[in-house]
């Protein structure tokens, strides 16, 4: 004999739990399907898929190739950052009133105005002298500089330069360079991605205010040979110590053309339309 329906009724609703029950539980949370919001509708469809996903994949997220390298600041870079940008004003004569870095990047355009490619690579090689005892940088140049032909004290300073100049050009790290002599000698730094370069965006301050006074002051005030390969591409750079760099008119570095982020170079392009205009007119 079957039980009546009313009874069917209170057995069932006995076992299986009242709507308003769930949805004021908390493990349940109901969902709004948004036909706009296409990103949370896939986000939570991965993470119900019974494939084995990355955590990364789950929930979206994906990292740019063109992020900047991340770069962990030591406890000796604010140190260094207003040890240079002192010396730096020390030789310009004006301060940004903007802190840190971006303060300093406004001393280093001052530092190119009203002064030729020559005046501002001169003032440059000033500012990297005055970061050192004097007595220091003789003699390193006097003892250090011609042990085993130059290679020791190439690999010293690839090593102190990687250590100490991360705070100015990002993430970088010393490998190996071929020698004018046919051998390898680990007496280069790769810098992934220079911040100083990014941040000027200017082809003239990266080849006036570093490239061409960093491999004078190393040569005539160290003793030791330097070439530096900046990729305005990518905005890595190479050195390469114990390397000479070669004469300006063949140094391809001296030819590049303005940068695409350039402001200044955004501004001629809309006055004129002259293919020099491409030319940085400060490298």
């Amino acid at each position: 004999m079957q039980p009546a329906r009313g009874e069917r009724s209170k057995a069932m609703n006995s076992v299986l739990p009242h709507p308003l029950t769930l949805a004021s539980s908390s493990s349940f949370r109901p969902i709004k399907y948004n036909p706009r919001n296409t990103t949370s509708t896939c986000r939570f469809r991965a993470l119900c898929s019974p494939n084995n996903q990355s955590e990364s994949e789950s929930i979206g997220i994906t990292e740019s190739d063109n992020s900047r390298p991340k770069y962990r600041p030591g406890i000796f870079d604010d140190l260094f950052l207003n040890l240079f940008r002192n010396r730096m004003v020390n030789e310009v004569g004006w301060d940004s009133e903007k802190p840190g870095y971006d303060g300093l990047i406004e001393v280093a355009n001052r530092l190119m105005m009203r002064r030729s490619n020559s005046e501002t690579k001169e003032a440059a090689v000033r500012i990297l002298r005055a970061l050192f005892p004097p007595l220091l940088l003789e003699l390193y140049q006097m003892l250090i500089a011609p042990l085993q032909g130059g290679k020791v004290a190439a690999i010293m300073v690839a090593r102190v330069t990687a250590l100490s100049c991360q705070w100015l050009m990002g993430p970088c790290a010393v490998n190996n360079v071929d020698l004018p002599d046919g051998s390898s000698l680990r007496s280069g730094v790769f810098v992934e991605r220079c911040k100083y370069l990014e941040e000027s965006q200017c082809v003239g301050i990266c080849i006036n205010t570093c490239k061409l006074p960093t491999q004078t002051f190393f040569k005539d005030y160290m003793g030791v040979p330097l070439l530096m390969e900046p990729n305005f591409s990518d905005y890595s750079c190479q050195f390469k110590f114990g390397v000479l760099p070669p004469r300006p008119e063949d140094d391809n570095a001296l030819k590049e053309p303005c940068l695409e982020i350039c402001p200044n170079a955004r501004r001629r392009r809309e006055f004129t339309s002259s293919v020099d205009v491409l030319q940085c007119p400060k490298a």
